[in-house]
């Protein structure tokens, strides 16, 4: 599957993506405010490509004008999902490059895979989350028009090996009709 917006094409990661997801990638400033360690080298980033970004319904952000993929969005089942959420509901989740903060990337293209699980895969919710302190993931997610629906304090995160805590918000079906 393969989605496009003005700026951006949103397909499937492939290995030979991990230069560039490791160019990005390896900036502290990325992976741990989103809840995952930095990248170690482009042998780790195709690991991650392999095992975790080959997922379904998980996306390399390109910009067009680069053909290089900056970033990464992904809609998660509930089986694959950080957050206790209804099996016809799906945890978003992205990131992007620091290069790239700030241009309104990820709000186009959250907007894009917003209509394609209401429009496409039928989903009820649409879940997102962002951890204390991380301000652009937040906006992202007002912008899309997610709700704030609970917090989750104390929360072990092993990834990272701390504990963290997480706003959790939500857009239903009829919310996002309203706002589009």
């Amino acid at each position: 599957m393969i989605l496009e917006t003005k700026r951006l094409i949103l397909r499937p990661w492939e290995e030979c993506d991990a230069e560039s997801l490791y160019k990005y990638a390896k900036d502290p400033n990325v992976g741990p405010i989103a809840g995952w360690p930095v990248h170690t080298s482009v042998d780790n980033s195709r690991e991650i490509i392999k095992g975790v970004l080959s997922a379904e319904n998980s996306f390399a952000v390109v910009l067009k004008e680069m053909q290089e993929a900056v970033g990464s969005i992904s809609l998660m089942s509930s089986e694959h999902s950080n957050l206790d959420i209804g099996s016809d509901d799906v945890e978003l989740g992205y990131w992007i490059g620091v290069p790239f903060w700030g241009q309104g990337l990820i709000p186009e293209a959250a907007e894009a895979l917003i209509q394609y699980g209401f429009d496409r895969l039928g989903v009820r919710n649409i879940w997102c989350g962002y951890f204390e302190g991380n301000d652009k993931s937040k906006r992202v997610q007002e912008k899309c028009g997610f709700k704030f629906h609970h917090t989750e304090k104390d929360k072990p995160w092993p990834l990272m090996g701390d504990i963290r805590t997480e706003q959790i918000t939500c857009l239903t079906r009829q919310q996002w009709r309203h706002v589009k």
